[in-house]
């Protein structure tokens, strides 16, 4: 295996074209002295927006208008760092990206302040006389709701120019993770040596057929987390001392409600999906872990065993010319436009999918308003590529679609819905192939990636939510968050789950050093979310055709103007009951139903 490019020798139609949101560095350059001189486009507003339905819509506007040139700039600055994390020019950038951000904040502060302490009324009667409001009214109303938990002005703006510290944890996790840990080579049994990294690891290694590289580099990739974990460690709980101390501050019941609150959905949502799918999913996953093990021949099983191809002579090597015609037949159920859309996107260089020293690991979709979307990958020629390009492609289309039909102030949903439309995309993929016939070997592939993903989003983000979910309860408590508690819990968690059918060792209890989701607020469970809600709307497509279709493309269009429920209950599915939860559980247990009758014993 050679070793990894340096990013100056990747070809280049292996690269994102990042010239569509700047020609250069320099016209980057530009642009960022010209916003930061901007920002005092503001000062006149303030004071001033309980005046006027008009002096508010126009402070909006120009707001809103400084946001989506921010957004630009820190999309250019974000995906450079991505694209090669060891580039000093690079983390330059994103540090000063990132006091920008701040700057930009601090000057808003007062916006949202003045705002939320207009008069009982004044708001909506500024509303009802002025039609230049009307593309901020969900943003308003959202204001609002906030009301009971704000601070006064001072105390606003104050925490506003924090932003940059207060965002310190996750940068600095990052930073590390992408620029700094180091993992030794491992010999196979063959005699190999074989280089390894963050992306190596999780993009070939992890799902090697050959025991000896799965747990060589897992050795390898254990030790090397193991040197970071008391200082990453740190790094975690400085973010939930961070959230503990805001969520007290802004009078909320608990940290849990108030990292929920910008989700917009209730509590009980959250405690449904951990319950429900942990409990219900765990005996299904059990089964298919013996499954694993016998058909491996393994006296016992890893925790880097778990994602081993069970048929891997079936395994395809998949160039990526031959995975977006796949993909883009799949998706033709979705219409012409939405396939137009995903085609621009395969073939115009909106995807990086290179593997060079110092990228970002895993897979992700950037969406720059006014410009289109970005997707990072690193392609390894595996299925499993084929339903990650498929799935960020969803959030390609999500966000392409509301970014046309929407203002920016509109454009995103909260939270909970954002993984929904690219799970999507996967459950389409799956379908497409298996409505396609072949051998049972054929079929079995593909439910495999089907538990791939069910994987990926039901066993891995939702037992980082549980993790999460005990972290923040011991946190409140008093308890220090340390690398050992942080490696215990999560130890409990997967031993919990997985039962006496997966060994949970050292490397699987720091599982928790792996990812950047615990400095996103309470994003892992939201997978699980989107799951839910896909695995139900795959199911009426089938069943309904285009009228499924067109309901789905309406809420794909709608982008933030709904909140989640409200956006799930437009395409047919109704989250306010745990029935949608369970049924997707059912689902998981009878593709293993086929998977275990597909190699008797």
């Amino acid at each position: 295996m050679q070793n990894r490019l340096a990013r100056a020798d990747v070809p280049v139609d292996l690269t994102w074209d990042l010239s569509d949101l700047f020609a250069s560095p320099a016209q980057w350059e530009a642009e960022f002295e010209a916003l930061g001189a901007a920002l005092a486009s503001l000062d006149p507003f303030r004071g001033r927006l309980g005046e006027s339905a008009a002096t508010l819509a126009r402070c909006l506007d120009t707001l809103e208008g400084l946001r989506v040139r921010f957004m630009r700039l820190d999309t250019f600055a974000y995906l450079r760092n991505a694209q090669d994390g060891t580039n000093p020019a690079h983390q330059a950038a994103a540090a000063r990206i990132g006091a920008l951000g701040a700057r930009l904040a601090a000057s808003a502060a007062f916006v949202d302040a003045e705002t939320a302490a207009l008069p009982a009324g004044a708001l909506e009667r500024f509303l009802a006389e002025d039609d230049a409001l009307a593309a901020h009214r969900v943003p308003l109303e959202r204001l609002l709701e906030t009301r009971p938990h704000r601070l006064g002005a001072e105390a606003e703006g104050v925490l506003a120019a924090l932003g940059e510290v207060l965002g310190a944890p996750h940068m600095t996790y990052n930073r590390s993770k992408m620029s700094d840990i180091q993992f030794a080579p491992f010999v196979d049994a063959q005699g190999v040596t074989r280089p390894n990294s963050i992306n190596l690891y999780e993009s070939a290694y992890e799902s090697h057929a050959d025991a000896s590289v799965r747990r060589g580099a897992w050795a390898s990739f254990t030790a090397g987390l193991k040197a970071y974990s008391n200082t990453w460690a740190a790094t975690f709980a400085t973010e939930v001392r961070k959230n503990v101390a805001m969520a007290r501050l802004r009078r909320h019941e608990s940290t849990e409600h108030y990292l929920l609150q910008p989700h917009q959905v209730p509590h009980r949502l959250y405690t449904d999906v951990l319950r429900v799918i942990r409990t219900g999913l765990a005996p299904h996953m059990r089964r298919y872990a013996m499954l694993r093990r016998r058909v491996l021949g393994l006296d016992h099983l890893l925790h880097c065993d778990i994602k081993a191809p069970l048929d891997p002579e079936f395994e395809p090597h998949i160039p990526y010319e031959d995975a977006c015609r796949t993909i883009l037949a799949s998706l033709e159920i979705m219409g012409p436009d939405y396939v137009e859309l995903m085609r621009a996107a395969l073939s115009r260089r909106w995807v990086d999918r290179a593997d060079n020293v110092g990228k970002s690991s895993g897979a992700f979709c950037s969406s720059p308003y006014g410009v289109h979307p970005y997707i990072s990958i690193t392609w390894a020629n595996t299925t499993r590529n084929v339903f990650t390009l498929a799935h960020e492609l969803g959030h390609a289309g999500h966000f392409g679609l509301a970014m046309k039909a929407q203002r920016y102030v509109n454009t995103r949903p909260s939270m909970p819905f954002v993984e929904a439309p690219s799970i999507m995309n996967e459950m389409l993929l799956a379908r497409h192939i298996l409505a396609g016939g072949g051998d049972v070997r054929t079929r079995r592939g593909v439910i495999m990636q089907l538990l791939g993903t069910y994987h990926h989003n039901f066993v891995t983000h939702l037992l980082e939510a549980e993790l999460q979910h005990r972290v923040y309860a011991a946190a409140e408590a008093g308890e220090a968050v340390t690398a050992t508690l942080l490696d215990r819990t999560k130890g409990d968690v997967l031993q919990e789950f997985w039962g006496d059918t997966v060994t949970i060792d050292e490397g699987a209890r720091m599982t928790w050093m792996r990812q950047p989701h615990y400095y996103m607020g309470l994003y892992p469970y939201t997978y699980s979310v989107g799951l839910v809600v896909a695995t139900a709307m795959a199911q009426r497509i089938a069943e309904e055709g285009d009228a499924a279709v067109q309901r789905w493309l309406r809420v794909l269009k709608a982008g933030g103007t709904l909140k989640p429920l409200a956006l799930m209950q437009l395409a047919g599915i109704d989250m306010s009951t745990p029935a949608p939860i369970h049924g997707a559980v059912a689902y998981v247990g009878s593709l293993i139903d086929e998977l275990e009758a597909s190699f008797p014993a």
